[in-house]
């Protein structure tokens, strides 16, 4: 146990929310100093201003923050880099706590040793996204099974059908939800709600509520063949890159719906094209893609059968003060010895 906990404001955090983290937990002092942040641009700007440029005598007291500190609210600037010179100029430093959900990406791409990783705790902010994703993943299924895309170029061209047409209905379709985590449970939830039924895969077989069906992810190819919709919440690893294949596509039935709020390597962008012009993807809507922001080139932006956003759907004005109050229960559970929350799987990074 210990009495106190430094924590360095490493990103842009509205001062409401950092005096939020000071109330839940009285024993974290925040150094801060908000006019040497990147300034966010938008709510959970994290990255902040790329334009903004510390002047030398800002860029020394920044750093010496950082190095004076326990434990970091953000990784700074969102840069790896930066969080790999903090963790080695810092032999103090035993938390650090990314803003992202998939913040262990970002401790990855630091290239950190063994041994640093062994000293340093790292969480990220996994679950404070699940009801923006979910929306956005319910969203995407209906923009698919409503035919969005038809009654924006009917109504473009001011065109009256001859005959009315069929609309699908949730109540009346199996979503598959890969990836049974915080946003594969706020998915199901909202899912089950609408009626549908709900099955989801997991590594640990545990029930979930409002999931029909748990499958084991050596029978996903199986089950997606079976489903009406697939929505993939899964994070980026090499576990999952690309699990969403030219196989696994290919056994879907023509018309399946497909939405991805979790990361966009889980998709091999290459077979899911093919999917969708040959109709067994009947529409995808995508929050996150391989490579972003997504090329200029790429056909997914041109794509009829595709709704493409800009890996906005989990920002959320309250996403600052929702991570505010996540990182004071991680505070109160480091002080006090306990297990926190979200800790970074240091081998695969999740």
């Amino acid at each position: 146990m210990t009495s106190t906990l430094r924590v360095a404001l490493a990103v842009d955090l509205p001062e409401d929310d950092c005096q939020l983290i000071e109330r839940l937990e009285p024993r974290v002092e925040l150094l801060r100093d908000h006019t040497l942040n990147r300034p966010a641009r938008w709510d959970a700007d994290w990255e902040g201003d790329p334009a903004f440029a510390r002047t030398p005598a800002q860029e020394e007291a920044f750093t010496a923050l950082l190095d004076g500190a326990d434990a970091l609210f953000g990784i700074p600037d969102v840069q790896p880099a930066r969080l790999a010179a903090t963790v080695r100029a810092n032999p103090s430093l035993r938390w650090v706590h990314a803003t992202a959900a998939g913040g262990g990406a970002q401790v990855r791409a630091a290239g950190l040793t063994p041994a640093e990783l062994e000293r340093v705790a790292f969480t990220t902010s996994a679950g404070v996204h699940g009801s923006t994703l979910a929306e956005f993943a319910l969203f995407g299924i209906l923009a698919g099974a409503k035919d969005l895309r038809r009654l924006e170029a009917d109504q473009a061209a001011r065109h009256w059908p001859a005959e009315r047409w069929a609309m699908r209905h949730l109540d009346e379709m199996t979503v598959l939800i890969v990836g049974l985590g915080g946003i594969g449970a706020a998915t199901a939830a909202r899912f089950k709600a609408c009626g549908s039924t709900v099955w989801g895969t997991s590594r640990s077989g545990r029930p979930v509520d409002g999931v029909d069906r748990v499958i084991p992810l050596d029978e996903l190819a199986a089950a997606a063949a079976q489903a009406d919709a697939i929505v993939v919440t899964l994070p980026g690893t090499a576990a999952t890159e690309k699990l969403i294949g030219a196989e696994l596509l290919a056994g879907v039935r023509p018309g399946t719906l497909l939405t991805n709020v979790g990361r966009g390597t889980v998709i091999d962008e290459d077979a899911l094209l093919t999917a969708l012009d040959d109709g067994r993807i009947a529409f995808a809507a995508l929050d996150v893609f391989a490579t972003e922001p997504l090329p200029q080139q790429s056909p997914l932006w041109g794509h009829p059968r595709v709704l493409a956003s800009p890996h906005t759907a989990a920002l959320s004005r309250q996403e600052g003060t929702r991570i505010a109050r996540l990182f004071a229960r991680n505070a109160t559970a480091l002080l006090d010895g306990a297990p926190m929350a979200n800790v970074v799987d240091t081998v695969e990074f999740y």
